[in-house]
This record gives structure tokens, sequence and C-alpha cells, in this order.
């Protein structure tokens, strides 16, 4: 069956067959419906909407309630009410997405026109019903979330990285940059971020690995965390940052603020872009270089890309073992790759050899995560760092997810497996006090 095929069937299946979200809100579609032909009625510039625009709220509600009469005959004055009050929160703050934003079964929303909303559902893509009514609506969605943040967005600053107020990431880029107007995407971030049982459940590792990692995080072991664009990879971070112990001083690094870690001992740090006189960038590598002088006892970046790489290094080389980055990457050997490009792009003019010598040493574990043809996110290698031989940075995988085929509805089958190798970070652990069972290393 061709994947089109396969994203229509899932989407006429949402319509029709899954309870789960329309369970918890049995108005859905009703509000869907009514918020589309409001937009259409409205004859207003939405660059021009503001929460404290009371006119215009006034007469937003009137329309609902016009429209509330019509399409709900059997409804009480309660269930009325509560619809009026959500789509007038929606239309004013963001319009027809809101409803996505609150759907816990969407984990990422493309916005790729007025009326070309896509969904990411299950790791699948399906085109939404969603509808904006033209770009300057959308347009006044973006400004509405970057303004929040102190950033903005216009024809002289058409890119920006931002974020919601639950963490989760949002992209716009708009005209001139955007041929056909605004576009805007959010990844979700769980408000209630997830727990290790959490991953254990959805198969993205099982429960021997998890609590291989714990222990890893807890003895103090550098890690990263390597994958492709939407594999998981801030979510494990965050859920391997929880293993942390409470009395730590804990530094994040982030261009957008995600990480949510649960101890009372955390430092927030996130970067700044350029002013409209291309003035005051904090960068990542400016925030990790000063977050050394800020006593941590981890560092945890949310992605290194370019020199802060170098820092990151010299970092977990200079007394602040257990730290936690993440980066992109195809396996654990591309991850190493990655790091001399990045260590080259800060401008020192080291040696291949240095720079290798400084990553060996630095990065004990490297935990490899995919998400797989069928949409679900495995982690597919722990691989550990144990030095060099010669020139050569050597590997050891620890486990692997062995993938065996395809069933019938398109589900990847396969199975997590000890490699038979016993880690050497085993004794660093006892060092720090941490038993690692000997049942985690059986065949």
């Amino acid at each position: 069956m061709s994947l089109k095929k396969r994203l229509e069937e899932q989407q006429t299946e949402r319509k029709t067959t899954n309870p789960t979200e329309r369970e918890r809100d049995p108005y859905t579609d009703l509000k869907m419906k009514i918020q589309y032909q409001v937009i259409q009625e409205l004859n207003i510039d939405f660059n021009e909407i503001s929460d404290s625009n009371e006119t215009f709220k006034n007469d937003l509600r009137t329309i609902l309630l016009a429209n509330i009469e019509k399409e709900s005959l059997n409804m009480t004055p309660n269930q009325k009410k509560r619809i009026l009050e959500e789509l007038t929160d929606e239309i004013v703050g963001f319009g027809p997405i809101t409803v996505l934003l609150q759907d816990s079964n969407v984990t990422e929303i493309m916005v790729n026109g007025p009326d070309r909303i896509y969904v990411e559902m299950n790791g699948k893509l399906v085109k939404s019903d969603a509808r904006f009514k033209d770009n300057n609506h959308i347009m006044h969605v973006i400004k509405k979330i970057v303004s929040s943040i102190g950033r903005r967005v216009d024809e002289s600053s058409p890119m920006v990285d931002a974020r919601l107020a639950n963490g989760s990431r949002v992209n716009a880029i708009i005209p001139p940059l955007a041929i056909d107007g605004p576009t805007l995407t959010i990844r979700k971030f769980a408000e209630d971020p997830f727990k290790i049982s959490d991953l254990v459940g959805f198969g993205t590792l099982n429960s021997k690995m998890a609590e291989f990692l714990r222990a890893c995080v807890e003895g103090r072991l550098n890690v990263v965390v390597s994958g492709g664009t939407g594999s998981g990879k801030t979510t494990t971070l965050n859920v391997l940052s929880s293993f942390i112990p409470a009395d730590d001083r804990i530094v994040t690094i982030e261009d957008a603020a995600e990480l949510q870690l649960p101890q009372p001992h955390v430092v927030r740090l996130e970067t700044r872009p350029p002013n409209i006189e291309g003035k005051g960038e904090v960068t990542i590598r400016d925030l990790v270089k000063n977050s050394l002088r800020m006593r941590p006892d981890r560092i945890v970046v949310g992605e290194v890309r370019s020199g802060e790489a170098l820092d990151m290094l010299q970092a977990m080389n200079t007394g602040h073992d257990g730290s936690l980055t993440t980066g992109h990457a195809n396996s654990p050997r591309d991850m190493l790759s990655r790091l001399e490009t990045m260590v080259l792009m800060s401008g020192m003019n080291l040696p291949v050899k240095a720079i290798r010598d400084q990553i060996s040493s630095a990065v004990n574990l490297i935990v490899q995560q995919a998400r797989l043809q069928d949409g679900s996110r495995r982690i597919t290698h722990i691989t550990e760092v144990l030095g060099m031989e010669g020139d050569v940075i050597i590997l050891q995988d620890i486990y692997r997810y062995e993938q065996k085929g395809v069933d019938s509805k398109g589900k990847v089958i396969g199975d997590f497996q000890f490699t038979g190798i016993m880690p050497t970070c085993l004794k660093t652990l006892r060092e720090h006090g941490i038993h690692v069972p000997g049942h985690l290393f059986e065949l």
C-alpha cells in the first residue's frame, strides 16, 4: 500500500473511529466548523487583533453566538457558553491551530498556507481540516507567539525560532524568504514531561537499557544523544537529565528553552538573536563559556551545532563530569565525525589527532536514536567510547535494536539486544558507588 493511501486512510480513521480526543472534547468538530465560518465572516485585518481590543472581542462574540445557535440546536445554555468562551480564546489566541495544540495525538503542526495545515500523528503526516482566513491571519498568530518571549519577525528579520509557554518549539519564516507566504512549524513538547517508564511503554527502549542509562547518568558519565531530525533526541535528553541527583547544580543551555527538569537547583539559559542593528547576539558558545563560571556540577546543552562543541568537550574534560548534550548524526560513528567538524568550526587550528583525543577522553557514551519508517522512535544503539587506537576512536556497542522486518500493517518488527560485550564503564560506575545489576547484561 502506498504511503499516500495509508495517510488518507489514517485521516479518515481519525475522523470516524479514533475516539481519544473526541471522548475528552465531544465538540471538537463543531468548534472547527464554527471557527472556519466565523473567520470567513470577519472583515478585519488580523494584524490589528489584540487581547486588549474589547470592541473586537464583543463583535466576535456576537458572530460566534449567532453561529453557535444555528449549528447547535440541542445544546444546553452552559454547553453553548463553554463553546463560546473556547472559540473566543482560540480566535484571539492562536487561531485555528489552537485545537491542534490541545490535541494530545498531534506531535507536530506545519502551516504551509491558510488552507494547507499538516500535522504529525503517530509519526505520520496528515492534512488537517483547520484553516486560516488568509496570510495576515497566519502572521498575527506568528507575531503573537514570538512577541511573548521578546523575539520579533518582519522583513528585516524574516526567520525566527521561538517557543510556547509549555516549551513547544516554534519556527517561523515569512516573505520574502518564504515565497508562498508565512510558514509556521511547531514541534509540540509535552506539558507533563515524559518519564523513563513512558519511553519504555512507547517501545523507545527496554527496561534493561533504561536501568543502565540511569546508572550511567547517576555515575557521572558524559553522554551524547545522537539522531536525525524528529527522532526524539530532546525528549530522551530531558528524561536522561531527570536522573541527575537533586543535590547537583545544573545549568541548561538551549536555543529555545524546552528542557523541563524536576530538580530544585537548575539554572536555565537561552540564546538571544541579534537586534535590528545586528548587535546583542548571545550564542550557545557564549553561554557554554559563561556557564563554566557559574560553578555547575552538570552542564546540559540542548544541542551542539557549531564551535560550542569545543567548549563543551573542554568542560567535560575539566571536572564537569556527567554533562549531557545532543547532536545531529545518523550513527554513533557519524556523531564522532560531526563533533570533529564542529570543533574545527570554532576557528581553532587543531590537528585532527588532538581533536580526536579530546573527543575520546570527554565522551563516554553515545545514545543513538532514530525515527523508523512506521513513525516510531527507537534507541538503536547505546555505544561506549573506549579511547584511541592509533588515530582512530574505538567504539563498542553495548545494546542494539535489531530490526527484523515489517508486519502487514506497516509496523516495524524488531527487538533490543545486549551485544554480549560487557561495558568497561562499570569500573567507573562502581567508583561512584553505583551498583549495576548483572541481569542487565544477560543475552
